[in-house]
Formats: C-alpha cells, structure tokens, sequence
C-alpha cells in the first residue's frame, strides 16, 4: 500500500465553538417539562431556578457541560399543585434540593447532535441521553458578543430515580425541554 492509501486515523469532530467557558444566559434559557396526569392529558411546567455550563475545547471530544436545577423551583402554574408536589408526600424537596447533569460524551454534525451524561436526583444517579440541535451562533446586537444556542430534549423515567409515587395518577416518564444560550468567552473571536 501506498503512503497515499494508507488508512487514515479518525479525527475528532471540530467545533463551530471558540475554546473556552462559555456562560449562560439565563434571560434567553429555560427547563420545561411535561407529565402525564391519569394517563389522559398532559401537565406542563418548568423550573425557575437553573445553572448550567458548557466547556468548550477544541474538538467534541473536549466539550464538557453540567447543570443544576433546584426542584423548589418547580411551576406549573397552579401553586396548591406545586406546593404539594415539593412536599415530602412527593418531590421531598427537603431531602432532594436539586438534580444535576453532566455530560460524559457528545457526538454528531451539523444541527444534530446527542450528548450522554450522568443524571443525578437525591442520591440516585443514571445514565442519560438527550437529542441536542445546535440552533448556531451568532453576534447579539444587546450586547456585541457571539451567543450560541441549544436545544437539548429527552425522558427520564421517575421511577429509576425512586420517584414512583402517584402510579396510576402521574405518568412515569417525564419529558424534559432545555432551552439554552449561551455567551461566547470574553476575549474571543468567532
């Protein structure tokens, strides 16, 4: 075999993303979710409170992000319903104040992509995988730095997490929305 048929070694995806922390933008980001009550509609709601994270290197092979939410923070509109499901006859924010993400691997191209990652709720903690479509990058007029956006979709089954109250009134999967911009590092160039 020739030196120009040689096989050629796997190269890691590049990023359309300058290296570096890229910050959240938490006015243009939102957690959404959605749950089957008695098998027949669906509850929408969402958390308030968030952070999250996204390192970017300078392949996919270096990207790294993490979130956290605070359960206290649910809403879906309707406080009583609220308030009872942060009680300890559900949630139990007491004991389970927030559940944290963090990626362990991110693969595809394009507007596509997956990243699996470490769900963890109270004390228990499982893998997880969410559909990620890059909305791309672009220079905000507010406030003249590069913004990225993401959104990232999946389920979780609550039951795995030991939240298996309420059978039979709420579903067992709960499909999660992420909605996240972030800003490009200061110092960096697009």
């Amino acid at each position: 075999m020739t030196q120009d048929n040689a096989p050629q070694a796997p190269t890691a995806t590049a990023l359309p993303l300058s290296p570096g922390h890229w910050e959240l933008d938490p006015l243009h980001s939102a957690v959404n979710f959605t749950i089957r009550h008695l098998g027949i509609a669906k509850v929408r709601g969402r958390f308030v409170r968030f952070t999250a994270e996204l390192h970017a290197g300078g392949t996919v092979d270096d990207v790294r992000v993490g979130a956290e939410i605070a359960l206290a923070s649910l809403d879906t509109g309707n406080p009583d319903r609220d308030a009872h499901t942060r009680s300890a006859d559900l949630l139990d924010v007491e004991k389970r104040p927030s559940m944290t993400f963090r990626s362990t691997k991110v693969h595809g191209a394009g507007e596509e992509w997956s990243m699996e990652g470490d769900l963890t709720i109270g004390d228990v903690t499982r893998p997880v995988t969410l559909a990620v479509e890059f909305g791309g990058v672009v220079d905000s007029p507010g406030d003249g730095r590069r913004h990225a956006g993401f959104e990232a979709t999946g389920e979780i089954r609550r039951s795995d997490y030991g939240l298996d109250f309420g059978a039979g009134l709420l579903g067992d999967v709960v499909k999660v929305q992420l909605d996240m911009q972030f800003v490009e590092p200061v110092g960096q160039e697009g």
